[in-house]
């Protein structure tokens, strides 16, 4: 599992070193890593904070590719690899979002893995994104010999509407997004997030990230209580 973890913690530091052209995409996205620093609490595992890192690599102006790995103090680790194919049309983008998403669940011993396919559009000020994804949750102690098997959800309701204060290529801006997943989860359809972004560009090549974002639980059933918070800070370096 070390060892596994190491490599993708390897590969996401060398995706931007991969490319040697800028290709601008929607909104000037270059290539780029990410690293936030985060503490969130939540009911379940309570106090704890993460460590987050992030490349971007627009290919072409037609196709990007984003890698992800997220570790966190209450011994749960997560990478993910997301895929997106993208098209202009006369007023926004049309885009196509592959993701494959998975948790270690150290603390239980327990692996949580996902694949959604979603079909997003966005403009200068609003992005919406809906789709569907598949969840296996598998017992590390599980044994082959014993009737114990995983559990499948094989389809969730994937969806996200983020609305931006500026246009997205702004220096800075503000954003609300509400939705069921965010660059490390995919929660059931009935469980929303709720988040709250901003960016600032101090330099050419760097900007400073803020982001917000709360849990509830119950939402659509009429008996929301509080979940968990989520307080993220860091820079971002644009090649």
């Amino acid at each position: 599992m070390k060892k596994h973890l190491a490599l993708f913690c390897a590969l996401v530091l060398a995706l931007p070193m991969l490319a040697a052209v800028h290709q601008p995409g929607f909104g000037d996205r270059k290539y780029s890593v990410t690293g936030m620093l985060e503490y969130s609490y939540n009911t379940t595992w309570g106090h704890h904070g993460n460590m987050d890192i992030q490349a971007l690599m627009p290919i072409n102006p037609h196709f990007e590719m984003e890698a992800k790995v997220q570790l966190s103090t209450a011994n749960v680790y997560t990478g993910v690899v997301q895929l997106r194919p993208k098209f202009q049309v006369p007023v926004g983008e049309l885009f196509v979002e592959t993701d494959v998403l998975y948790k270690a669940v150290a603390r239980n011993r327990l692996g949580d893995m996902t694949a959604a396919l979603g079909v997003g559009y966005r403009m200068d000020y609003v992005s919406v994104t809906l789709g569907l994804f598949c969840r296996v949750i598998d017992n590390w102690d599980r044994s082959v010999h014993t009737d114990e098997t995983y559990v499948v959800e094989p389809f969730n309701l994937l969806y996200r509407l983020e609305v931006f204060c500026r246009p997205q290529n702004n220096p800075w801006n503000l954003s609300f997004m509400f939705s069921n997943v965010d660059d490390y989860q995919m929660e059931r359809m009935w469980q929303p997030l709720f988040m709250v972004g901003a960016w600032y560009d101090v330099a050419d090549h760097w900007r400073l990230n803020f982001g917000v974002q709360c849990k509830p639980t119950g939402m659509f059933h009429l008996d929301a209580t509080f979940y968990g918070a989520t307080f993220r800070t860091g820079f971002t370096y644009k090649f």
